[in-house]
């Protein structure tokens, strides 16, 4: 269930595959890490930069439904290498209430790890990523960097894990 903006694009980690684990900086003093969501899904947003004009509108966009997401039990997660006092500014200007995580030093890494970093650049793809409960990728997407990718893909992962659940 992966899907790629172009062929000869980024290819972002396929579906099935275990998700790499990380621990990143929402603010000074805390920490997320993916194991602490482990028993339920993960929806991880790379995003290149705060304040881009298609950041602000696709983050708003994922504030605006972060009701329907949770209605899925599913953890939004923003993830940029801007610097922590960047996202808590942007979060606050935009009235962001999801954490925005900071892989700034060493930069890029989780970025590298899930394979969505735009090394000519610094920053990361506009990638999507649904984990499930179990720390398993099920759909991942990356959109061209000038495009906001909206919601409908992670609708309808999040719809494909319940259905699994249910089975």
């Amino acid at each position: 269930m992966t899907e790629t903006a172009a062929e000869s694009g980024p290819t972002p980690l396929p579906a099935g595959t275990g998700a790499p684990s990380f621990e990143l900086p929402a603010t000074p003093d805390s920490k997320v890490s993916l194991a602490e969501l482990h028993g339920r899904p993960a929806i991880l947003v790379f995003y290149p930069e705060d304040w881009s004009p298609v950041c602000s509108d696709q983050l708003a966009l994922y504030q605006q439904l972060l009701p329907e997401f949770q209605r899925f039990n599913a953890e939004l997660l923003g993830i940029s290498v801007d610097g922590i006092w960047s996202h808590l500014a942007f979060a606050r200007d935009r009235n962001l209430h999801f954490p925005l995580l900071s892989d700034f030093e060493p930069k890029g890494e989780v970025a590298r790890a899930y394979r969505v970093y735009r090394e000519g650049d610094g920053t990361s793809e506009r990638a999507l990523y649904v984990i499930d409960a179990d720390g398993v990728i099920r759909w991942s997407y990356v959109s061209p960097v000038g495009i906001n990718p909206g919601a409908d893909g992670i609708l309808r992962a999040l719809e494909s894990l319940e259905s699994k659940d249910d089975s």
